[in-house]
């Protein structure tokens, strides 16, 4: 007999000679729709001891009410992973979705799409993790490890994407719940290298006002704006005769493409007072602008970019604008000076201006940081100096010499 008689019970799991294989079915509930009784039905088990262990946990999963039906245990990772990119379609930013994207596609999918949903374990996400970690590069032909900063924000955005398939009701838990990608202190960002006031002044001055990234640069170093926002500034957003400007656009790259929008890193705009240096770099920068644009048949208006193409108004790229900054310190002439990125620019501004004694929360609007705590939490290595310099004075108003 191939079923279940009534008011009889067959020792399940079951062999079936025509697959040589082994098979089970069992009592899985009711549906809640029809009320009907369901059965769980797994086929293709090469042995009768895997399709026992199979079978156990189907019945753990009912009675703990974590069963998945059937239809949804044919679902892969690949699925899922795809389904719910498109579901983020603008619930995200365009730049954030891209990286979302990229990131599963290059790195998850071709390792683990192919893997059943319900069968991914913590395990198999820590595997990933650490492979990686060790071998996650693709622009390398052998291969290279991944930064541990990475690797952590792709298992977030997994662990997130996993998230909603419990929501679903595709999984029962989340497995990268109790997965181990790099712990936290292993994926802090490079530590910041900042300039002496010094070292700034030699750099500009060893650049030059002809090159193209002098003005933009200046405007980074004398602003502590990020490098988006500074790309996103419009001429309609700065008033040089006020010597103010306004920070409400950001510019990101997705692929090859620049976009620029409004809004901020965190969604607030905010004014900053520029100094009298940077007023007349920017003068003289937007006289250059003007006449550049003319040659190419181009008027220079409000909702020009500060720093675009004069040909076409396209902002500068973000990552070339990076490299640019990089490529110029390796030259000989800057031999002298610290190698540091380009957002340590933003760094060594707000370093200068709490060494100087600018009050944190000064520094904290200018910088754009939500809160005060974050401006002490990222510039704690000045703080100490601070305390210092405060005691001595406090005292010195107690106890004058």
């Amino acid at each position: 007999m191939s079923g279940e008689g009534r008011g009889r019970r067959f020792d399940w799991p079951r062999f079936d000679e025509a697959t040589s294989s082994w098979w089970f079915k069992c009592p899985v509930g009711k549906d809640p729709e029809t009320g009907k009784r369901r059965q769980a039905r797994r086929t293709g088990f090469p042995t009768k001891k895997a399709a026992r262990e199979a079978m156990d946990d189907i019945r753990h999963a009912v009675r703990t009410d974590t069963y998945t039906p059937q239809r949804d245990q044919r679902i892969e990772v690949r699925e899922h992973l795809e389904d719910w990119l498109e579901s983020m379609r603008g619930q995200v930013r365009a730049s954030t979705w891209e990286s979302y994207a990229r990131n599963f596609r290059t790195h998850v999918i071709p390792r683990i799409g192919a893997v059943r949903l319900v069968d991914l374990t913590p395990t198999k996400l820590t595997t990933l993790y650490a492979e990686l970690a060790r071998e996650g590069r693709r622009d390398q032909e052998a291969g290279g490890p991944l930064a541990a900063k990475t690797v952590r924000y792709i298992s977030s955005v997994l662990r997130h994407a996993l998230n909603d398939a419990v929501i679903d009701g595709l999984l029962p838990r989340n497995p990268a719940d109790h997965a181990k990608p790099p712990s936290a202190d292993a994926a802090r960002s490079p530590e910041m290298r900042t300039w002496s006031a010094t070292q700034v002044a030699t750099f500009f001055q060893l650049v030059g006002e002809d090159d193209l990234y002098y003005a933009p640069w200046f405007f980074l170093a004398t602003t502590g704006a990020r490098r988006g926002e500074c790309l996103g500034v419009r001429w309609r957003d700065v008033d040089l005769d006020a010597g103010r400007a306004s920070i409400r656009q950001n510019a990101t790259a997705v692929k090859h493409e620049v976009l620029v929008g409004p809004g901020t890193k965190t969604g607030q705009a905010r004014v900053i007072d520029l100094d009298a240096p940077t007023v007349a770099v920017l003068r003289t920068w937007r006289a250059r602008q003007r006449e550049e644009m003319f040659m190419v048949g181009r008027h220079q208006d409000d909702d020009t970019l500060l720093f675009s193409w004069p040909d076409d108004g396209r902002p500068y790229h973000p990552e070339r604008f990076s490299r640019e900054f990089t490529r110029r310190l390796a030259r000989p002439a800057f031999a002298k000076l610290p190698k540091i990125r380009l957002h340590d620019l933003r760094h060594t501004w707000a370093t200068l201006a709490l060494q100087a004694g600018v009050d944190v929360k000064v520094v904290s609007e200018r910088l754009g940081h939500s809160k005060t705590a974050i401006t002490l939490d990222i510039y704690q290595h000045v703080t100490p100096g601070m305390q210092t310099d405060a005691a001595e004075r406090v005292a010195a108003l107690i106890w004058p010499r």
